[in-house]
């Protein structure tokens, strides 16, 4: 006969195995379980298995084995889990690539009716069409305010309506009209809330970016550096670069308007004594263009040579 296993002893044996695998893994999702049943559970862990681990238990008594384990390893880092820990939540322990496991979990995701009393997650709309319903169910849809009409005897919703709001209680009225339609509008499964890696928290959109968003953020951060050391004309690595061009535009103003000069303003102060110079030297430029334009049969648009200015100040030292 098997010995039934005491209140105090699964206690010990829940913190014994929280701790072991707060030991081995170091990454953990946070997820919350709301309306995820035994079975459901059941096939995420299947799902899960080889480098994943799912536990699930009572808040206080993670948050009591993590407290209790920080203490002993000295592993603060650990408590950072503590705060994480509301609600129908469990612990996702893993070794394997945190998107990969993220949108594995995502998978495992069921159906259900609108029950009454239920807060929609989302909103929830009736489509047009057949219902199947005979003429006597009218009555539902005049309570929720559905235009219908009979058409070869059954009832046909005319438009689409909006029945319930995300955020809104389900109505017995709203329960009763999805049960006979039979749609299940709702969707349960585990929720990824936050994301432990190492120590650090952080939320599950961080999941989802992909290396050119990164790029973007980075350039856009590096744009802001050098905007902000060009106006307090504090210098950074960033900013250097503009600063010397910027310097150096000043010099060839000044250089033009005084007798100020120096080799590289001379080929300005050509150029604006004699425009037609600056043409001959565009020509060889534009000529190209247009003797490929003449080789290829087919129709090219002609485009006018343009000239940035920082590439014609950069030329002047060549």
């Amino acid at each position: 006969m098997a010995v039934k296993i005491t209140k105090a002893e699964k206690k010990v044996n829940y913190d014994k195995k929280l701790c072991k695998l707060l030991d081995t893994y170091q990454q953990i999702l946070i997820v919350g379980a709301d309306n995820v049943g035994s079975n459901q559970l059941q096939m995420i862990r299947k799902g899960l298995r080889g480098d994943s681990v799912v536990l699930m238990g009572k808040n206080t008594m993670m948050k009591r084995s993590i407290r209790i384990h920080a203490e002993k390893t000295g592993n603060n880092a650990i408590l950072a889990l503590v705060e994480c820990l509301v609600g129908n939540v469990g612990l996702i322990f893993t070794k394997g690539d945190l998107k990969e496991v993220s949108d594995e979990v995502s998978k495992y995701k069921v159906g259900a009716p609108a029950r009454v009393g239920l807060i929609a997650p989302i909103d929830v709309v009736v489509p047009p069409g057949n219902t199947g319903l005979d003429p006597s169910q009218t009555s539902f849809f005049q309570v929720l305010n559905i235009p219908t009409k009979i058409n070869r005897g059954t009832v046909e919703i005319i438009t689409p309506v909006e029945i319930i709001k995300k955020g809104e209680k389900v109505g017995s009225s709203e329960s009763a009209l999805l049960s006979k339609l039979l749609i299940k509008p709702f969707s349960y499964g585990l929720i990824v809330q936050s994301v432990y890696d190492n120590g650090s928290v952080f939320s599950p959109e961080v999941l989802e970016l992909t290396d050119d968003d990164l790029v973007a953020r980075f350039a856009a951060g590096l744009t802001n550096v050098v905007g902000l050391s060009m106006i307090l004309d504090y210098p950074t690595l960033a900013a250097i670069p503009h600063m010397f061009i910027n310097a150096y535009k000043n010099v060839l103003s000044f250089a033009i308007a005084t007798e100020y000069s120096y080799p590289q303003a001379e080929k300005v102060k050509e150029y604006l004594k004699d425009p037609s110079k600056f043409a001959a030297s565009a020509a060889p430029v534009a000529a190209a263009p247009a003797a490929s334009a003449k080789a290829a049969p087919a129709k090219v648009e002609k485009e006018e040579p343009e000239e940035d200015e920082d590439d014609f100040v950069g030329g002047l030292f060549d």
